[in-house]
Formats: structure tokens, C-alpha cells, sequence
């Protein structure tokens, strides 16, 4: 199965993620990027402010398409329970070429679970796998939640 992993990360966590998915599967990557738009603490603001109202941004042009892919595993960090303004803008741009979607977000806390439900509705596909990994999952049992979604995928 040829899998395409399509992540946005401001801090760095979903980056880890997605990389580790990667390995495992022996998977492309194409990082979302949004020109650093959400850098600091006023950046941080203004992504969950931009994540709750819907407002996107533009991303830089990605270079895999994901029509070439049996799967796209698409990775947000969750913002203000929302997906990053930029995963939703690569969703909108894109959502015609996925054969089949996987999910994963990124959280301090909460919102996981309506961030995929965002996730799964912007793509127009049910996820085949979806992952929440919040802060203490990132300290402790990272690599055993990621086996058990890919397992599932």
C-alpha cells in the first residue's frame, strides 16, 4: 500500500508523529506549510482565533498528490478544538484526490475528538484510522498508541 503523510506542526509534536508513522510504514511526507504565519505568542492567538472562525490562509504549493496514494494520513495539532487553518485549506485543496483518509491531531488537553469529526467532514470521507495524542501521551506511551493506529489501518 503506498501512504502519503500530510502534516502541519507549529511546535514540532505533530512533526514527531508524523515522522514516526512514517518510518513505520515506509511512507511519503509533505509537510503543510503556511509560511510561519503562527510563530510566538501573538501567532498562537491568532491560529486559534483563525481555527475557530473558519478563516484559512494560503499554504505553499505541495508537491505529492495525493490521488498517487492508496491512503492519505492527514496530522493537524488541535487548535481551540479546530483543525490548523492550514490542514483545512490542504483538505480543501485536495479532498477530490484522496482515495482513502487516516487522521491524527496533536493536543495539550482536549478537542481531539471534534477535530477529527472536522477532519473527516471536510475530506467527505470516513477516517479509516484516527489518533489523539495529547501532552502526556507525548512523554510517556507515544510509540505504542501509533502502532496500535497503524495496526488499524
Amino acid at each position: 500500500m503506498k501512504v502519503l503523510i500530510a502534516y502541519y506542526s507549529r511546535t514540532g509534536n505533530t512533526e514527531k508523529i508524523a515522522e514516526i508513522i512514517k518510518d513505520e510504514l515506509n511512507a511519503d511526507i509533505e509537510r503543510i506549510d503556511d509560511g510561519d504565519k503562527y510563530k510566538g505568542p501573538i501567532g498562537y492567538m491568532k491560529g486559534g482565533f483563525n481555527a475557530v472562525t473558519g478563516r484559512l490562509n494560503e499554504i505553499k504549493p505541495t508537491e505529492k498528490n495525493p490521488l498517487h496514494y492508496d491512503l492519505t494520513i492527514i496530522g493537524s495539532p488541535v487548535w481551540a478544538s479546530s483543525l490548523a487553518p492550514g490542514v483545512s485549506q490542504y483538505i480543501r485543496q485536495n479532498r477530490k484526490n484522496f482515495t482513502n483518509v487516516a487522521g491524527f491531531v496533536s493536543c495539550g488537553s482536549g478537542g481531539g475528538e471534534k477535530t477529527l469529526k472536522q477532519m473527516s467532514d471536510e475530506c467527505g470521507k470516513q477516517l479509516k484510522a484516527s489518533l489523539i495524542l495529547n501532552s502526556e501521551d507525548m512523554k510517556s506511551d507515544l510509540n505504542k498508541k501509533i502502532n496500535t493506529f497503524i495496526n488499524k489501518i
